[in-house]
């Protein structure tokens, strides 16, 4: 069983829990997702780790309620259990395999959208704790709905807000304010990762082939079982059939 050591609302239907689990939180790194059943005879839920303590011993989850099984892992309260945490899955993040020299050359550029801000987080931390120079464009469609805010702030060089109806940050979608940070701010990076939405990948993938900036995108929506065996995630991937969550869930923007 998996205690809830703390749950948090950070917007009406996006919740945030610490969860006990020592074996994983030890063997986690950014970019890899877990798999939740909330009982028994509960749905398997994969969700992207948000947070780890490897000394504490428990990772975070970042939940968006859509459906019976997102409703039902929301519901629980601190101090009860979930039947089932499996992780962590999938492939780290390409840029833990680099070497220090590597890293410091870098200059990364995140753009996260809406819940896809939570795994985004985990990144940002890892590359800002070896001295990375990294900048976050978060979006969502009014302020409200913005999460990570402060945390993010204290774990990335600059952080550019956007929302669509203009009620913190620039206003208008995070391709735009991407290149107005390259052509109008003089910004230079060597490599953007991009989480969120389908569509905002989609298109931020489309900014940075203009921009002629490599770009990074995740997966994750993507996964049902999480294993490989239900083939839900299958992809094509520069022409070949991968499978987002035992081959991913991150690949070349440009070759999805």
């Amino acid at each position: 069983m998996y205690k809830i050591v703390s749950k948090e609302m950070l917007t009406p239907t996006i919740c945030r829990m610490k969860v006990e689990a020592p074996r994983l939180a030890k063997a986690a790194n950014p970019g890899q997702f877990l798999i939740v059943r909330a009982d028994e005879k509960g749905e398997r839920i994969p969700l992207t780790i948000s947070a780890y303590d490897k000394e504490a011993g428990t990772i975070t989850i970042v939940t968006q309620q859509i459906g019976a099984s997102s409703s039902e892992i929301i519901s629980y309260e601190e101090g009860e259990c979930f039947a089932d945490v499996v992780g962590p899955l999938g492939i780290p993040s390409e840029f833990i395999e680099m070497s220090e020299e590597e890293l410091k050359a870098q200059r990364y550029v995140f753009i996260a959208g809406g819940v896809g801000t939570a795994p985004v987080y985990p990144q940002v931390k890892w590359l800002h704790e070896r001295g990375v120079a990294v900048d976050v464009i978060i979006g969502a469609k009014t302020a409200d709905l913005m999460i990570y805010v402060k945390e993010m702030e204290a774990v990335c060089d600059n952080l550019y807000l956007c929302t669509d109806d203009g009620s913190v940050g620039f206003k208008g979608l995070v391709t735009a304010r991407l290149e107005k940070l390259i052509l109008e701010e003089g910004k230079k990076y060597t490599q953007a990762v991009a989480i969120g939405p389908m569509i905002m990948m989609k298109f931020a993938t489309l900014t940075a082939k203009k921009l002629e900036l490599p770009i990074i995108v995740s997966l994750n929506t993507l996964m049902v079982d999480g294993t490989g065996m239900c083939g839900a995630c299958r992809v094509t991937v520069a022409g070949k059939t991968r499978f987002a969550c035992v081959e991913g869930p991150e690949f070349n923007g440009y070759d999805v």
